[in-house]
């Protein structure tokens, strides 16, 4: 019975998760890959302090593919120029420290990787709280 209960939360979530993706605008999708990015270190961090090596695997492996594949691949360095170019840095960056935490077992590389998503989500966030207000802001001129 748990367990047909469980999966019936699994799917429902699963459903919501994927109605947000299609719903959301492409700012709206890299806030979404911060996000998991940063629930995926938080779970390494959990697993790794529980000793579950291979629970901390696959969520460091899951952070690791958010950042590279999805963050640092909707990177345009044709449009973005310098700053795309410094945000892949910057991705390549914490991937690296993903794998030392991975191959050294600690923490600190976690939390520093964990903080720069936060602080990167904040920033992407604004920016598109900005954007809204300056896009209403012109529709109503328009009016």
């Amino acid at each position: 019975m748990y367990t047909n209960s469980r999966n019936a939360a699994c799917a429902y979530a699963n459903v919501g998760l994927e109605t947000g993706v299609v719903a959301a605008s492409p700012h709206q999708l890299i806030v979404m890959l911060y996000e998991g990015a940063e629930l995926a270190v938080r779970m390494a961090i959990k697993h790794m302090n529980e000793g579950d090596i291979a629970r901390k695997s696959a969520a460091i492996s899951k952070a690791s593919s958010i950042i590279l594949d999805g963050l640092r691949a909707a990177l345009d360095p044709q449009q973005g120029g310098d700053i795309a170019l410094q945000l892949g840095a910057l991705y390549d960056y914490m991937n690296n420290r993903l794998m030392l935490a991975h191959v050294n077992n600690q923490t600190a590389p976690l939390e520093e990787v964990l903080g720069l998503l936060r602080e990167l989500r904040g920033a992407w966030q604004q920016i598109g709280t900005a954007g809204q207000a300056a896009q209403q802001s012109s529709h109503s001129y328009a009016a």
